[in-house]
């Protein structure tokens, strides 16, 4: 077998990427189901299992409010949860990810025996990873098996323990590789890079791959200068796997819109679609974000007719209390008419109180009507009113 080298770096971090919510240009479809998830465990879920008894922790022993939080996340970098890397002001990554690659495609394309041989090697190489490594905890790790070449990916956040008052447990890789035994400083990295390189090496003598020397300008490196050394064949794969995401993500963004002005179009239509019987009878079978926008647009329709139902019967009160106006007027006003036809030249006592007594009456009747007059407007439902009122020539209906 041809001679191979290992190529050990740090990844981007991209969680839709590794997971394949997101398909970059250089990924063959068809082999996404050859890939070997070791585990995906969503970011706040580890977490909360990392960080969430120390949050509890921290929070008892303060006596002001303002000193205490729920998350920890959200504590340290000042935002929701994110599938990417995120950085805090204090430098802190939410996670860190290396990937891990034994050979290139011209010596170990995947579908070939090296290639084969390459996966044992990297899947023996992650199942000891968390025994090795206690301080990083890995909650995501994929070993892709669907583009040129098989490689590692997995991420993993630095637990570091503390005393005092403090939080207890924090996100830090200075003090889980200290913890780990590689020291304190800018070497403590290196150290454990040199440490895993040579996991991964003796892994490969064991399954028969010899593995080459650095190339030849970097021969004069030890291999601590060349685990640092940052133009590293994954560092190169990462980086061009995150230029296609975003080629790939512009392209999904521009095709959720399409479907977003589809889905418009198919919920105002949605009263002429037609059904008809199926195997399964009278049933029309949508997507589930689909269903999800009908039931939100069904919830909105009840919500109007409701409402609707609610200004109709208000409309309707309103018109018998017009209706019954209405009809009492045109009693006042027949009765108005009686009274002004000519009396005879004498009345009698009780006939003039009897009349100053229909004609306060008439003054309060007529008072009340025009209150309710200018009501009847202001709820703009004059028209109506109109339309049920006396056939006269005037707003005041023979009663001035």
């Amino acid at each position: 077998m041809k001679e191979k080298r290992i190529s050990f770096g740090q990844g981007k971090g991209s969680l839709t990427h590794n997971n394949r919510v997101f398909i970059a240009d250089n990924v063959d479809r068809e082999r996404i189901k050859d890939n070997i998830t070791f585990i995906a465990q969503p970011i706040q879920e580890a977490y909360q299992h990392l960080f969430g008894e120390a949050v509890e922790r921290h929070n008892a022993q303060q006596k002001r409010n303002a000193r205490k939080f729920d998350d920890y996340y959200k504590h340290v970098f000042k935002r929701d949860y994110s599938n990417n890397v995120i950085q805090s002001n204090n430098g802190e990554k939410s996670f860190y990810e290396d990937i891990m690659q034994i050979g290139k495609m011209e010596d170990t394309a995947c579908g070939t025996p090296d290639a084969e041989i390459a996966k044992e090697c990297l899947i023996e190489y992650m199942n000891g990873f968390q025994e090795r490594n206690p301080n990083f905890y890995v909650f995501n790790a994929v070993l892709h098996l669907d583009e040129a070449t098989p490689h590692l990916h997995f991420d993993y956040i630095p637990v570091g323990h503390y005393e005092g008052k403090k939080l207890d447990t924090r996100n830090s890789i200075s003090r889980a590789l200290e913890e780990m035994g590689f020291g304190y400083g800018k070497q403590s990295i290196a150290k454990w890079r040199e440490r895993e390189w040579g996991v991964m090496h003796q892994i490969c003598l064991n399954h028969g791959i010899e593995i080459a020397r650095p190339e030849k300008r970097h021969e004069s490196m030890t291999v601590q200068e060349y685990k640092q050394y940052k133009d590293t064949q994954a560092q190169r794969i990462a980086e061009e796997e995150k230029l296609s995401e975003l080629k790939q993500q512009r392209v999904i963004e521009e095709h959720m819109l399409k479907e977003a002005s589809s889905l418009t179009t198919k919920i105002k239509n949605i009263d002429n679609i037609e059904t008809g019987k199926t195997l399964f009878g009278g049933k029309v079978t949508v997507s589930s974000e689909e269903y999800e926008n009908l039931v939100n647009l069904a919830k909105r329709q009840v919500a109007d007719v409701t409402k609707e139902k609610k200004a109709v019967k208000e409309n309707e009160q309103l018109k018998k209390e017009v209706a019954a106006l209405t009809k009492q007027n045109t009693a006042m006003s027949a009765e108005l008419d009686e009274l002004k036809k000519p009396k005879p030249a004498t009345m009698s006592i009780k006939t003039l109180k009897e009349e100053d007594r229909k004609m306060r009456e008439r003054e309060g009747i007529k008072s009340k009507l025009k209150k309710a007059e200018s009501f009847i407007e202001a709820c703009g439902l004059y028209d109506e009113y109109q339309r049920y009122r006396p056939n006269t020539k005037n707003r005041n209906y023979g009663l001035e």
